[in-house]
């Protein structure tokens, strides 16, 4: 019976439009006079449903056997759908590129297939059940949902029920009251001079560490995973500024943190799992597969942030420390708020989410596209050492001392090379809203209360009628003047920070982290590819991460 459902997926996926998707169910059911659902044995249908081995879930090889019966359901949900848009003449709806279900048989290149459609339509819809999805790559579209219509798009209900496990009521979650409040408290908070000059002291601290780990890879003549050490060094560093915690994932020294940062991890990715999975909340309901593995990790991680919140309460009421320097955002925000645990979670938690991947894998695209383009991770090396003075370098830690505030200014080609990485490999690929009420995008079609809408950073940083016929090329200059001074561009074209209200806070606080790990590690050594042969491809995961990680060969710049 497996096998049939998995024949007519694999018919389903094969017709351009729904119509012949009707077409082809009514010719199935009056040649076979069957129900391919009736056939099926309540014990295959659980297995179905509810698989109890999902708490692995590795979300490059999706399950036919889980998504076949959604799929079903859903044609016929979709059938409806479609009588009652017919039925909507006066309004005027994107092309239909296809269903969601395409996006589960090109999961492992989901974002190249959403390039195609971005370049064929730049905006288009992807039929789901009871709703539209909206995808767009047109700049003029995304000003208009981040910024000129701003409280009609938001999280809304349907995210907020997937994410909220996790992340609780922080910032990623929420609309309304309670995002304005967690924003203004924020912002504040990254916009002190304090935050910032304590911030470069951790990373110049950390890539210190790192660079000593990649020189003794460099002595033994030995690859590494570049990527892997990204996560583990950035990690470091937001547990340090945000926690004042010493987690030392890179030694691998505090076994609670090593603890903590799996859990994290797993409770992630079954966390997005749920955007796949309609069942979900019945299996939260039955503590079974997926959703028990969550509870398990949510566990882990709440056991550890609650004890790390306890005792720096505990801290900061002690007399005799209260007079002490408090520089990390933990101790910033209890001077501000009420010491309520639940709060304090959520705000460390979607801290910890905003900062621990996207730098780190950014950080290993931008490696990666510096080994496919040597000349620019020279020229890279060469701005780095005239912006330092350093002409030899002899002590990491004293090097990384070097990259002040007015080293970084100096360095605009190596700003530009970062900026152009994220144009190509942005570190969220796509982000979604939801429309709150009826209304009209400024291309003239209309969307519909609960569609979601989403804005594309991967499709639109390939798109050639936003960055030229070029745009497919890896050129730092694009994003200088005449004066090799580097020139922004506007945050709707240019998305990988989002835009408009809910910019990203943390932006000058990562391209400081990243300018200062890449000066240090680009001004001390020279990657190559471990094999130049290997293709390096994405994984598809909320953040944009090189699959498999990235495995390269560093030699020192000085002795080579």
């Amino acid at each position: 019976m497996l096998k049939q459902i998995r024949v007519m997926i694999t018919s389903l996926y094969s017709f351009p439009n729904l119509s012949e998707v009707r077409l082809w169910l009514f010719n199935h059911a009056t040649s076979t006079g069957t129900n391919p659902l009736k056939s099926l044995q309540s014990s295959s249908l659980f297995r179905i449903l509810f698989n109890s081995n999902m708490a692995s879930i590795d979300f490059l090889s999706y399950q036919f056997t889980f998504s076949a019966l959604v799929l079903i359901l859903s044609v016929f949900a979709l059938q409806l759908l479609i009588r009652k848009l017919n039925k909507q003449k006066k309004y005027k709806y994107h092309p239909v590129a296809g269903t969601v279900f395409n996006q589960l048989l090109h999961f492992n290149k989901v974002h190249h297939y959403m390039t195609n459609l971005a370049a064929k339509y730049k905006t288009y819809r992807l039929l789901a059940p009871f709703r539209s999805e909206v995808y767009t790559a047109d700049p003029v579209n995304v000003e208009y949902i981040l910024k000129t219509n701003f409280e009609n798009y938001g999280k809304g209900d349907h995210n907020y029920d997937n994410l909220s496990g996790l992340l609780g009521d922080g910032i990623f979650t929420v609309d309304g009251h309670k995002w304005r409040q967690q924003r203004k408290l924020s912002s504040y908070e990254f916009s002190t001079k304090v935050l910032r000059d304590f911030s470069s002291v951790i990373f110049r601290t950390n890539v210190a560490k790192l660079a000593n780990i990649v020189s003794e890879a460099a002595k033994a003549n030995r690859s590494m995973d570049i990527q892997d050490l990204f996560m583990k060094s950035t990690l470091d560093s937001i547990f340090k500024v945000g926690f004042g915690v010493e987690l030392d994932s890179m030694c691998g020294s505090n076994e609670e943190g090593v603890n903590f940062t799996r859990a994290f991890d797993d409770a992630s990715a079954l966390t997005l799992w749920r955007y796949a999975d309609v069942f979900w909340k019945i299996k939260r309901f039955l503590n079974i597969g997926s959703e028990a593995a969550l509870k398990k990790n949510v566990k882990v991680v709440n056991d550890f942030v609650y004890k790390l919140i306890n005792k720096k309460i505990e801290l900061m009421r002690n007399s005799e420390v209260s007079s002490l320097k408090k520089d990390d955002i933990l101790s910033r925000f209890l001077q501000v708020t009420e010491n309520d645990p639940t709060y304090l979670r959520d705000i460390i938690l979607n801290f910890v989410i905003a900062g621990k991947d996207t730098t780190a894998t950014a950080l290993s695209w931008f490696i990666y596209m510096l080994c496919k383009h040597p000349a620019i991770q020279n020229k890279i090396a060469q701005e780095v050492r005239e912006a330092t003075g350093v002409k030899e370098i002899t002590d990491f830690a004293e090097f990384a001392t070097s990259i002040n505030e007015e080293a970084l200014e100096k360095m605009n080609y190596l700003h530009a090379a970062i900026s152009e990485t994220l144009r190509l490999y942005p570190s969220v690929p796509v982000d979604g809203k939801i429309c709150f009420s009826d209304d009209t995008l400024p291309d003239g079609f209309n969307v519909r209360k609960g569609d979601m809408v989403a804005y594309q950073p991967y499709a639109m940083g390939r798109m050639k009628f936003v960055w030229g016929d070029d745009a497919e090329e890896y050129k730092p200059e694009r994003w200088l003047n005449k004066d090799g001074v580097f020139q922004p561009e506007s945050p709707f074209k240019f998305t990988a920070f989002q835009a408009g209200p809910r910019i990203c806070l943390g932006k000058d606080f990562a391209y400081r982290q990243m300018k200062i790990f890449a000066a240090v590690l680009v001004g001390c050594f020279i990657f190559k590819l471990a094999d130049e042969k290997k293709p390096v491809n994405y994984r598809t995961m909320i953040n944009l991460h090189v699959d498999g990680g990235l495995h390269v060969y560093a030699l020192h710049r000085d002795s080579a």
